[in-house]
């Protein structure tokens, strides 16, 4: 597919995925014309990275990822990032549920006030 098709197809934009590829994070092949063509697992890979980016991951860090996503297998080095990024995940969403929590106690204490 190309370039604007996959755009489509992954909810993002034409210059994101051209971004991707500059960080060596998405692979195309050229037409004779020159143009950009992806395979289909492009879209699942471009999905992949909005969830990491979500996550607050860099692109260095997807980067360092990748090769631990498309063999399933790590080294030690590769497994202790694994793992430092799965720590800092789940003490983010600690951090999330404190505030969603503090909120709904702000929430509350509005709704009373205001009956």
């Amino acid at each position: 597919m190309r370039i604007g098709e996959l755009a489509a197809r992954a909810g993002v934009s034409v210059r994101a995925l051209r971004y991707y590829e500059e960080q060596g994070l998405l692979h195309s092949e050229r037409t004779p014309g020159g143009q950009r063509e992806y395979d289909e697992a492009a879209v699942q890979r471009v999905a992949f990275f909005q969830i990491m980016y979500a996550a607050g991951l860099s692109s260095k860090r997807i980067a360092e990822m990748l090769p631990c996503i498309d063999s399933g297998t790590t080294d030690v080095d590769q497994r202790r990032m694994l793992e430092d990024e799965h720590r800092r995940i789940v003490s983010r969403i600690d951090e999330l549920i404190d505030v969603r929590d503090r909120l709904e106690v702000i929430i509350t204490a509005a709704s009373d006030r205001a009956a």
